[in-house]
């Protein structure tokens, strides 16, 4: 897939993390019937591999999934066979440099510039700033852009609705949410809250500034 294609797209990633295995396949789905595009399933979930095993199932294969906080090669190699599109990184390591091998695109976690500098190098399609709120939020983001203008960013951690448009606004490609948009549904929750915050963000990164 042509990963930072579909982020300048669709603007939003939804990160699920969650410690019942059928709420968290329950919660992918809402997102999905909501009009959601790109949804990540962080394998520090419960069982996360069979979330994504069987999601990819249910939504075929048309649909992107990323695993999120691939650490190793292992975590590499689970995701892809789970059928993952994309992996996801808090960092740079090992389960970003066999992502690549495997042929999936990387959303690679960075803080400072010379963490961006490797993972260009290492073949990066996008670059996460993880954790974007404590990095210094929206003003962070427009100061990285002066040496960095055409890299694909997207800040993920404490995003919530006015965080979201602002960083977009600051030119950020996409913005990675997770418990302001999923709360407790992966959790065991309902996912009636859950569809109301996904269209009231679908919208807000949809109106948001480019």
């Amino acid at each position: 897939m042509d990963l930072r294609a579909a982020l300048a797209a669709h603007r939003l990633v939804a990160i699920v993390r969650g410690s019942d295995p059928e709420a968290a396949l329950r919660t992918v789905m809402a997102l999905a019937d909501e009009g959601i595009e790109l949804i990540e399933v962080s394998l520090t979930g419960k069982d996360a591999l069979t979330v994504i095993e069987r999601a990819r199932e249910a939504l075929g294969p048309g649909r992107p999934l990323g695993a999120g906080t691939v650490l190793t090669a292992d975590d590499a190699r689970a995701a892809h066979r789970a059928g993952a599109d994309f992996a996801v990184t808090p960092g740079l390591g090992a389960g970003m440099a066999t992502a690549r091998e495997l042929g999936l695109p990387v959303l690679a976690g960075v803080m400072t510039p010379t963490e961006i500098i490797g993972a260009r190098a290492l073949g990066a399609e996008a670059l996460k700033i993880f954790p974007a709120a404590q990095a210094g939020g929206p003003g962070y983001l427009e100061a990285l852009r002066g040496p960095f203008p055409h890299e694909a960013f997207v800040p993920v951690g404490g995003v919530g609705e006015a965080a979201a448009r602002a960083y977009l606004a600051a030119g950020a490609t996409a913005v990675g949410i997770g418990s302001p948009l999923i709360g407790d549904a992966a959790d065991g929750g309902g996912t009636a809250a859950l569809r109301e915050r996904a269209r009231a963000f679908r919208t807000a990164v949809q109106e948001a500034t480019p």
